[in-house]
């Protein structure tokens, strides 16, 4: 990893914590080997085709015979994915910025690397409306991928939520966000949903309505934190919930902010407040927030679920800091 970069500290005070109703019993977990590690996102086209994107910046495919073969390489490090109208593959990279991919040629184009003059520094998820906009996040405007604990650490919101139109033009919907991540539309396309991690909520942008142009809560006080998101079949919020949530980070927000900046500059960066590994996911009603299902298991082959989509009958799992999909049998 290279060197650590400075942070600048604010106090900040999460938010309660609401626990959720028990979860559903749940389906035993298939892991699916993939070449890589780290397969943050996952996706799936309209042959049944699942996509993801590995540590080293491959794309990977997996068909339904379950082989996987490399699409494409990004060069930086992909992160959320999502598939637009004519089939091609959005990617955010955290090095590169919004990409769209051809999957048949490998090919990929840049659609977004600067917004407002500066560099789109921690692109992380995607969705295209019918219509071609683009909404995209950025979990922070200070670090890249590799420092993700910064951001915690620090404890400043400097997320954003992102439009891009159909002739290229960006503009900024939301900021201040605490780890803006996975981001979705609901079903009739009236609001885009998303993320914030740290936030521990999910929040809904009005496209449309009285409420268009405004930001409301959907779902507040997670006692996890969610990542990507994704719309099921039936319009449920899928939500991939990559751990509970971490005591000592969450003491240590509202402390001093030079307490935390003497901690980032002395202790490794692996030291540092990790996320604990389980397998959970969670269906939300996208009208009231209500949980649908719930599916939470312990399995050493598998944990830390940062991305979820529903398809035929499966919920595939993305995942950090190790190898393989999986996927719960619905």
């Amino acid at each position: 990893m290279s060197r650590k970069p400075s942070i600048d500290p604010v106090r900040w005070q999460p938010p309660p914590s609401q626990p959720l109703p028990a979860p559903d019993p749940a389906p035993p977990l298939t892991v699916v080997d993939i070449p890589g590690t780290a397969p943050e996102d996952v996706v799936v086209d309209a042959s049944g085709t699942v996509y993801t994107g590995v540590e080293d910046g491959r794309i990977i495919a997996v068909g339904t015979d379950s082989v996987p073969r490399v699409v494409a390489d990004t060069g930086g490090r992909p992160l959320g994915l999502a598939f637009t109208r004519d089939g091609r593959l959005l990617i955010c990279d955290s090095h590169r910025g919004l990409l769209r991919c051809d999957v048949t040629t490998g090919s990929i184009e840049t659609l977004v690397d600067r917004v407002a003059g500066r560099a789109l520094t921690f692109c992380s998820n995607a969705v295209e409306s019918s219509d071609g906009t683009i909404y995209f996040t950025e979990s922070t405007s200070r670090f890249h991928y590799e420092h993700y604990k910064a951001s915690v650490v620090e404890a400043r919101g400097s997320g954003s939520l992102m439009r891009r139109d159909p002739d290229g033009q960006v503009s900024v919907l939301a900021s201040g966000l605490h780890f803006a991540n996975g981001v979705t539309l609901t079903a009739d396309e009236s609001a885009v949903v998303f993320a914030e991690s740290t936030g521990c909520r999910l929040s809904k942008y009005w496209l449309t309505g009285p409420h268009a142009g405004s930001v409301t809560d959907l779902v507040t006080g997670l006692p996890g934190y969610p990542d990507n998101i994704s719309t099921g079949r039936d319009g449920r919020i899928w939500v991939a919930l990559v751990s509970d949530r971490n005591a000592l980070s969450e003491w240590l927000s509202p402390r001093a902010p030079v307490l935390r900046r003497l901690l980032w500059r002395l202790l490794p960066y692996a030291w540092l407040p990790n996320p604990k590994s389980v397998a959970w996911v969670a269906g939300f009603d996208a009208d009231d927030g209500r949980v649908l299902t719930q599916f939470r298991t312990v399995d050493p082959r598998f944990g830390l679920a940062t991305g979820v989509v529903e398809t035929d009958g499966r919920l595939w799992l993305g995942r950090i800091a190790g190898p393989g999909l999986a996927y719960f049998q619905l």
